[in-house]
């Protein structure tokens, strides 16, 4: 029996997720093929790493219904694992975007239990015993926390030298600003005082999208690649933890991703379209090595419509079409009122109306619908037209 545990912590992987309408030479989506990519740098660093154990704390795919090319590029990493792991398990868990919404649709993870040292649970709560490794992993995937948001807290199995527990739900951070919006939709909100990370020997989080510590023995890793509805909210390396039991030290692992670029905002306050134009191209062209290739955003604020008219578009639909995404982001000036205190106002932006009217004046058509990933969708699409952050 191990005296200690080096466990790999992968989680939000979002395979086959897609975006900006751009194909690599085979015809796929090319963000799609970057996170593909990105999950076979992290299988390979996992077999190099030889850990004893392996979880995945949920979010696999980033769809109930993913592609082909998703589902067998998976299973062929997972079978991977297996091969070049043999007798080292791997313990997976459903996040809410890999959770059908209606039990009648089965969940697409049940596929990797073809491969035999990889175990899914997908919906109720349930404890994996892993007698080789004398370790028990308490397994709460999303749909169990839906159905359940105020659970009681989980309980450790006292015959296992080894307790882990291992769930998808957004556990906020003692520290957050309440005003915050986290990096992803539709999860659990589960403070930390219910899971009780004092009584585990880890806590292997999913759903966040940084990698972040909610105790010194529970970790988000943070995800493969940049996914969220916001993914400029995601700075910093991508990639998973591994995490060992004897030192309970918790050491990021890396991988490669597609170069993301967001440049420091600037203000059009009093500047001609000229000027401004000026100031953009200066901004763009300072990029080292150019634009192609990578994700770029540029906030600009204090932009009367009138002058984003007369920018030179032409410009920036070169630079859209050279990079694998390009977003000026044209803010106009903020427009503030008075109330009878005296209080200056600040306007709502659009992301943050659509959200406020989503979240608290939209009455949903069907009890199945999930308000959360409503209101993510919903930012996404903002995004996507270039509208306000």
């Amino acid at each position: 029996m191990s005296l200690n545990l080096r466990i790999a912590h992968l989680a939000d992987l979002h395979l086959g997720f897609r975006a900006y309408h751009r194909s690599n030479a085979r015809g796929i989506n090319l963000r799609e093929a970057d996170v593909a990519e990105a999950f076979r740098q992290a299988v390979a660093r996992v077999v190099e790493l030889r850990p004893d154990l392996v979880l995945v704390a949920g979010d696999v795919f980033h769809t109930v219904r993913p592609s082909n090319h998703a589902i067998a590029g998976a299973f062929r990493q997972f079978s991977l694992l297996h091969e070049r792991l043999p007798g080292v398990p791997v313990v997976m868990i459903a996040g809410n975007h890999d959770s059908p919404r209606s039990a009648d649709t089965g969940n697409i993870l049940n596929l990797f239990r073809e491969i035999e040292t990889v175990r899914v649970v997908c919906d109720e709560g349930a404890t994996v015993r892993l007698p080789e490794l004398d370790a028990s992993v308490r397994c709460l995937p999303h749909v169990a926390l839906a159905t359940d948001p105020e659970p009681s807290p989980p309980e450790p199995d006292p015959k296992a030298k080894h307790n882990l527990l291992m769930l998808h739900a957004e556990v906020p951070s003692a520290t957050a600003d309440p005003a915050e919006h986290p990096t992803e939709y539709g999860g659990v909100l589960l403070p930390a005082a219910r899971i009780g990370a004092e009584r585990w020997e880890y806590v292997a989080l999913g759903h966040h999208h940084l990698c972040e510590a909610r105790a010194a023995n529970m970790w988000y890793p943070g995800g493969i690649e940049r996914t969220s509805v916001n993914i400029w909210r995601e700075t910093g390396p991508k990639g998973f933890l591994l995490y060992d039991t004897e030192t309970a030290t918790a050491e990021f692992q890396p991988v490669e991703t597609r170069e993301m670029v967001d440049l420091p905002r600037l203000s059009a306050a009093g500047r001609s379209p000229a000027e401004v134009d000026a100031l953009v191209r200066a901004a763009v062209e300072g990029i080292p090595g150019g634009v192609r290739g990578r994700m770029v955003r540029l906030i600009l604020t204090d932009v009367p419509r009138a002058v984003v008219r007369e920018l030179n578009h032409k410009q920036i639909r070169e630079w859209k079409a050279e990079a694998v995404h390009f977003h000026l982001d044209a803010r106009p000036p903020e427009v503030r009122r008075r109330v009878g205190s005296g209080a200056p106002l600040r306007r709502l932006s659009l992301r943050e109306q659509v959200a406020a009217y989503l979240e608290k004046s939209w009455e949903l058509s069907s009890p199945d619908l999930d308000r959360g990933r409503l209101v993510g969708l919903a930012l996404e699409y903002v995004d996507r037209t270039g509208g306000e952050e």
